[in-house]
């Protein structure tokens, strides 16, 4: 079951929040947990409806866990996203009591920099993460930020990705002995979302299931 969200603040963010239970809804949710999923980037065609992000859904959805889908305000060179997604965590805050976030390309450096200051989440996964969002924004020093707060995290890649910054998000996660994971790949996970979906939902089914 699927319902659409108007996450609150002055950018015109909308959400699908996808239900595990039938008979859930956006008001009162059956679920403890969700994930909210933070999509590529806007001005190439990415939306909340990416087959990556709906993977991710599926995967959570099957374990129990909720997901929050949402698609970015106005473009506003990384700033405003980051933002929105910060936004979108603070919506499922007041309605659940544990938050992961994920993010996919473009969205998985949002995710990182947005979990930079979120230091209640359970948990973070970034597929493909590019290394920076914009000249002040950079993805390599929020993984940092992220474990000195103690937050999980799990960093994805494609070993094949030629279209994102992706190796010096890696290099810091290992740096830092952050969890990742490669894939035989390229950016776009082509007839791997299943495994992607997986990938992520393993990582944070448990943490936000149980709160392990």
């Amino acid at each position: 079951m699927s319902d659409t969200v108007l996450i609150p603040g002055g950018r015109d963010v909308r959400a699908t929040l996808d239900t595990a239970a039938s008979d859930a809804s956006a008001d009162a949710p059956s679920a403890d947990a969700v994930v909210v999923a933070c999509p590529p980037h806007p001005q190439q065609r990415g939306h909340r409806g990416d087959e990556r992000l709906v993977a991710v859904s599926d995967a959570v959805t099957d374990r129990g866990v909720d997901c929050l889908r949402f698609d970015y305000g106005d473009w506003d060179e990384g700033y405003g996203e980051t933002t929105d997604a910060d936004r979108a965590v603070g919506w499922a805050r007041e309605r659940y009591d544990r938050v992961g976030l994920f993010g996919f390309s473009f969205g998985g450096t949002v995710a990182l920099v947005a979990a930079a200051s979120r230091p209640e989440l359970t948990g973070v996964c970034a597929l493909a993460p590019t290394a920076r969002l914009n000249p002040d924004t950079d993805a390599v020093d929020a993984l940092g930020e992220i474990v000195d707060r103690g937050v999980p995290v799990r960093v994805l890649y494609a070993t094949r990705d030629s279209t994102a910054d992706w190796e010096p998000v890696v290099e810091r996660a290992t740096e830092l002995g952050v969890e990742t994971v490669a894939f035989e790949s390229d950016h776009f996970f082509v007839g791997r979302s299943g495994k992607v979906g997986e990938a992520v939902a393993a990582f944070l089914g448990p943490r936000l299931r149980d709160g392990s």
